[in-house]
């Protein structure tokens, strides 16, 4: 059965939506969720790996920023 929806979806949400257009258990939804989490999570460590890299950090440094004001004012 091909479902056609218009957008504003992204792709991934059409895609999930084709894949899940059935029922699933609180258990299979909770994991999931972890799973999802856990993509976007590995996604987002890999760039801050990426970054701190390129701009050479050290864990001094970084320790610096998480106690320092960072945010300019308009």
């Amino acid at each position: 059965m091909q479902v056609s929806i218009k957008q504003p979806l992204s792709n991934v949400q059409l895609e999930l939506l084709k894949t899940f257009s059935h029922q699933l258990s609180e258990n299979d939804l909770v994991e999931l969720r972890k799973m999802l989490a856990l993509f976007f999570a590995q996604r987002l460590i890999k760039e801050a790996d990426k970054v701190w890299n390129e701009k050479k950090w050290t864990n001094e440094e970084v320790d610096a920023m998480l106690v320092t004001k960072m945010r300019k004012s308009k």
